[in-house]
């Protein structure tokens, strides 16, 4: 019996670790072939009008290209997020004009980049379905970048000082304070903002596959064309096989990619007293056990990090040998900065310029509507701001204190969150004119939909950021619940909560053009505001009109950023700031 025991244990011991190898190498060149089918498909001719078939075998195919613009979208996402995140936290010079401008872009909406950048990508690639492509890739990148870069800025400021000081002490590079402290520290509100950055973009799939731009009705197969051209036609049943394949999708992409990084990323919590209870993954502890993988870090990416790191070493040995000309180098930076200044006050002139001639085509009467609108639309965002915030603070401090609440409640917020909130609009919309609620008062259910998971996922980020050593300190002292939200909780996960308020406050000038403006079964239902006169212009080919709602929506962006969101951000690294 115990050889038998002995036997049966060794055989799993070598089986599994060959049966992760064989899984991963397969996924490996499951990714191959997907990548080789989409670039034969983008590579052919360009077709701006693709037939979307309403039959189930399509879905496979459909998920197919709607996971590779969205993945695409996403890897683009993260490297500019973090490029544009660094160079605001670490040049003063350009900091508050960076951040204004990153408020301005996440709060447009998706439409109103559509068509100058569908068309440039058209213009650059004519002939081929890559030019189309690329125009969407771009459109659901603007959806995913901004929440990413705002987590990464923040983050960035929000670091200890002692761990800042310490890695002056060690003379780390710029690369090194970068690598092994900035990264680290930011990784678990990236983690976490790549969840929402991935639902959002399935959000925008929506708007970017199938879309009426000029008089032209743009049709790319993916899953958000299918589930659009289905609710046109009322076709129910393949409305929720749509909504089932997405599920699926995010309920596989929870469980192979975000479970295991929520996982690693507990090793970057800043603590001095290890928290009872941990994240786990067993596909992270699968995938740790996998000797393809180990051997392919131990050999492959180590011959290629060793030598980065010694070349890094030798140029950090000579710069503390050899004496430095500060001067120098201060008349270069300084030339730099001028030559880049020039070029951007170049291009922002001629832009304006080029701006000021098609807002001459707005007459008065369309000024005073679009007023109106734009009053209408603020209202409706700050209402959905204010319910979105009131429920996701207390449950998502309530998820993050809880890592066996989290293993239960973060997938299935997760799946809510990734769903389109458009695929659930017709039966919302049906459901309010039935009751005769109408856009009016609906409007702001449906933006509830876009924008509370921002908020919600953050708080959950903050929360789990927060020491466990504080909180045991707080349970040592028996604080009273009130003692714990105002002492603790509130300005520990402060810096989360302002960053998730920023981009909630986009995603719901972005879904305020969804929520305004629906077409449900050939008829066209909407409210005043300037998300119905921003998409009505983008269909129309009324580029005046979507230019004015645009510099509408940018003038109220600036002004809450500059009265409201750069004070509280001041008011986070100053006050709210772990210090060790």
């Amino acid at each position: 019996m115990l050889q038998r025991t002995f036997a049966r244990s060794l055989v799993t011991v070598r089986t599994w670790p060959f049966v992760i190898d064989l899984s991963v190498g397969l996924c490996a060149l499951a990714v191959f072939m997907a990548v080789v089918h989409m670039a034969t498909y983008w590579m052919g001719s360009a077709v701006p009008v693709s037939p979307i078939s309403q039959n189930a075998r399509s879905l496979p195919v459909y998920a197919l290209y709607s996971v590779m613009r969205i993945g695409i979208a996403y890897v683009l996402s993260l490297i500019f997020a973090v490029a544009y995140g660094y160079i605001a936290a670490h040049n003063t010079r350009v900091e508050a004009w960076m951040i204004a401008v990153l408020d301005i872009l996440q709060s447009i909406p998706v439409l109103s980049f559509l068509p100058p950048v569908l068309l440039a990508m058209i213009a650059l690639v004519p002939h081929h379905q890559l030019g189309i492509e690329l125009g969407v890739i771009l459109l659901i990148f603007t959806g995913q970048v901004w929440n990413l870069a705002f987590s990464f800025y923040s983050s960035v400021k929000s670091i200890p000082r002692e761990m800042i000081e310490a890695s002056r002490i060690y003379r780390y590079s710029a690369w090194q304070r970068f690598w092994q402290l900035e990264m680290p520290y930011a990784a678990i509100g990236l983690v976490w903002n790549s969840i929402v950055s991935v639902a959002n973009g399935w959000f925008a799939l929506m708007a970017c596959e199938m879309f009426p731009l000029n008089g032209t009705n743009f049709q790319l197969p993916g899953l958000g064309s299918y589930i659009q051209t289905a609710t046109y036609s009322g076709d129910t049943r393949a409305l929720l096989s749509g909504i089932a394949a997405i599920v699926l999708i995010v309920v596989a992409t929870d469980q192979l990619i975000w479970r295991p990084l929520i996982a690693w990323s507990e090793k970057f919590k800043f603590e001095q007293v290890e928290a009872a209870d941990h994240v786990t993954s067993p596909i992270l502890t699968l995938l740790q056990r996998s000797a393809l993988i180990t051997t392919l870090s131990n050999r492959v990416w180590a011959s290629i990090e060793e030598p980065i790191y010694r070349r890094l070493a030798r140029t950090r040995e000579c710069r503390v040998v050899q004496p430095i000309d500060l001067e120098t180098g201060k008349q270069r930076a300084s030339i730099g900065y001028w030559v880049v200044g020039v070029f951007f006050a170049i291009a922002i002139t001629w832009g304006a310029i080029q701006c000021a001639l098609m807002l001459r085509h707005v007459t008065l009467s369309d000024l005073r509507m679009l007023l109106a609108g734009a009053a209408a639309t603020f209202l409706r965002v700050n209402v959905a701001l204010l319910i979105s915030a009131l429920w996701t603070v207390p449950v998502g401090v309530a998820i993050g204190f809880n890592p066996k609440l989290a293993r239960v409640v973060q997938p299935v917020a997760q799946v809510l969150a990734s769903v389109p909130a458009t695929a659930f609009f017709p039966i919302l919309l049906i459901g309010l004119l039935k009751i005769g609620g109408g856009l009016g008062i609906g409007s702001v259910a449906l933006m509830l939909l876009g924008t509370q998971w921002y908020i919600l996922f953050n708080v959950i980020a903050g929360a789990m950021s927060i020491p466990s050593d504080l909180r045991e300190a707080a349970s040592l002292y028996r604080f009273t619940r009130w003692q714990r939200w105002t002492k603790l909780i509130l300005p520990g996960i402060f810096p989360y909560l302002i960053t998730g308020m920023v981009t909630a406050s986009g995603g719901a000038w972005n879904a305020s053009v969804f929520a305004e403006y629906a077409n449900i079964q050939g008829r066209t239902i909407q409210t005043i505001g300037l998300g119905a006169q921003i998409q009505s212009a983008s269909a129309d080919g009324r580029f005046p009109i979507l230019l004015m709602a645009t510099v509408m929506i940018s003038l109220m962006v600036v002004t809450m950023n500059r009265l409201v969101w750069r004070r509280m951000y001041r008011l986070a690294e100053t006050r709210y700031k772990l210090e060790g």
